[in-house]
């Protein structure tokens, strides 16, 4: 275990970022291993969505351990699950769920800075002490730092940066290995951040952002396809389903 949480961390290379194509179960695991992936992580929305289910905890954590040992058991690389807020009220009970991560072959974790089904980010202290009792558990966590979601980046860029930075060096300090800035696709301030941040930098893929190789090039260490892969699949299962119910035939 301790040997594929070393392996994940030194997969996290600015300029030659680790690039996750995110999965939601053991055959979608099995796929994207099979393409030449390094490293398998999970997204909570395609996971509780193969389920039925809402993203934002919805999904209930005994099912999550359950998946990622389905997981585990079909490929032989290091794994990053999504735990979405941490699974806890207060940084003890984040602690006690990131443990048994840990205990059930995690190699990582993602985690958010504000609670399911709210948009505010948590207070930078608060949210600090829920990293730092995740990152005792020994696991690569990858901080999430929600500054830039719903937010306009060619505005008010500056002062988001800023903000992103002081909490990524808080979250260091509490001991996070990762910094996870989704929902941002404007280059100056993902160089920005890449720059100043003590941590490497995850960046969320989008067709309105950069491309891989110009991402590799601002100094991204990680590249999350996040819910993406997931839609794709479902847009495309909805799109034949309708052709058939239609009268026509399939495209496989």
């Amino acid at each position: 275990m301790t040997d594929s949480i070393a392996q994940f961390r030194a997969l996290h290379v600015p300029g030659d970022p680790l690039i996750l194509v995110n999965i939601w179960d053991a055959g979608s695991a099995k796929a994207v291993a099979s393409a030449g992936a390094k490293a398998i992580a999970t997204g909570s929305f395609g996971v509780a969505g193969a389920q039925g289910r809402a993203d934002g905890e919805d999904f209930p954590i005994e099912d999550v351990f359950e998946n990622l040992a389905r997981i585990l058991s079909v490929i032989d690389l290091p794994v990053t699950i999504d735990m979405e807020s941490g699974y806890g009220a207060d940084p003890a009970a984040v602690g006690a769920s990131i443990g048994r991560a840990r205990a059930a072959g995690a190699a990582g974790i993602n985690m958010e800075d504000r609670l399911p089904g709210t948009n505010a980010l948590l207070p930078l202290g608060e949210a600090a002490a829920r990293y730092r009792a995740a990152a005792d558990t020994g696991l690569f966590v990858n901080a999430r730092c929600d500054m830039f979601r719903g937010a306009d980046a060619a505005k008010d860029g500056g002062a988001l940066v800023a903000a992103t930075l002081e909490r990524a060096r808080a979250y260091a300090d509490a001991g996070a290995s990762g910094l996870f800035v989704p929902f941002l696709a404007e280059a100056k301030c993902i160089g920005a951040i890449c720059e100043g941040s003590p941590l490497p930098v995850n960046i969320l893929r989008s067709k309105a952002g950069p491309t891989h190789k110009k991402l590799a090039e601002l100094g991204v260490a990680r590249i999350s396809h996040g819910h993406q892969p997931w839609a794709a699949a479902m847009a495309w299962l909805t799109g034949q389903a309708e052709k058939i119910m239609g009268g026509g035939e399939p495209d496989y």
